[in-house]
């Protein structure tokens, strides 16, 4: 099974810069997106539904704002929007497609990078989604999240990591809280299980020619329960084009 997760930066602007006539020959058997910024009404057009694919959109109340879609080519037994709390939920930040033994979700969790009120509501998100995930370990079934979490997790995921040590994204807090999601909840980042190397991002700013000169953040993960760690057979940033600030990551898995 192959799943990509893509902060798409709004799906309607990643359809004109051609994400959508890309995406055929990928061969991806589920497509996690975020912030697709566009609500339900505005994603009529097929572009937006693409043929084989079962298509669900979660948009947020606010306009242009946040959002997350998932695209599969199996039929999901059971579709979930939302975690039950405000920042989610009113957000479109969550959905979930629930398969045999098989959870796959998208999730788009908030920036603060735009002051403290922002970085304060990222917290009490990043707090509710630990329990959310906490009670993930009690069900008889895997999970796969998808997601841009908006955190690099060590100084190997980002480029400038001394520069931004008290910036949101890369504060000691937030890096504590991938240390207690991986380390004592036990799940696992399933990108860092085949490929180890420096320099993997998969977001980068529009300023300075960030992407040109690769100085970026991995901030776009699949983490995943302890029994797939084992699954994970590769992993790949895909950079040729140029569909969004971020980029796709397709990791394949032998389900």
């Amino acid at each position: 099974m192959r799943i990509m997760t893509f902060n798409c930066n709004g799906v309607r602007a990643a359809a004109k810069k051609g994400f959508f006539d890309w995406l055929p020959d990928q061969n991806v058997d589920v497509v996690c997106l975020q912030e697709t910024k566009a609500q339900v009404h505005q994603l009529e057009d097929a572009i937006f539904h693409p043929t084989g694919y079962q298509v669900c959109y979660f948009d947020a109340q606010k306009k242009g704002y946040a959002g997350t879609a998932l695209f599969s080519k199996l039929e999901p037994k059971k579709i979930t929007k939302g975690l039950g709390f405000d920042i989610s939920d009113t957000e479109g930040r969550f959905i979930q497609a629930d398969f045999k033994d098989l959870s796959v979700a998208s999730m788009y969790l908030p920036s603060g990078s735009s002051g403290e009120e922002r970085q304060a509501r990222k917290l009490k998100f990043m707090d509710e989604f630990m329990k959310f995930m906490q009670g993930l370990k009690s069900k008889r079934r895997e999970f796969i999240i998808c997601a841009d979490w908006n955190i690099c997790h060590k100084q190997i995921d980002l480029k400038n990591w001394r520069a931004n040590q008290k910036n949101s994204g890369f504060l000691p807090e937030e890096r504590r809280w991938l240390d207690k999601l991986y380390d004592e909840e036990g799940f696992t980042d399933a990108f860092r299980v085949v490929n180890t190397a420096a320099e993997q991002y998969s977001w980068w700013s529009n300023r300075g020619q960030a992407r040109e000169k690769n100085v970026g953040w991995r901030l776009d993960y699949q983490v995943v329960t302890p029994k797939l760690k084992d699954k994970v057979v590769s992993a790949e940033i895909y950079t040729k084009e140029r569909f969004s600030d971020h980029a796709p990551v397709t990791i394949e898995y032998d389900l």
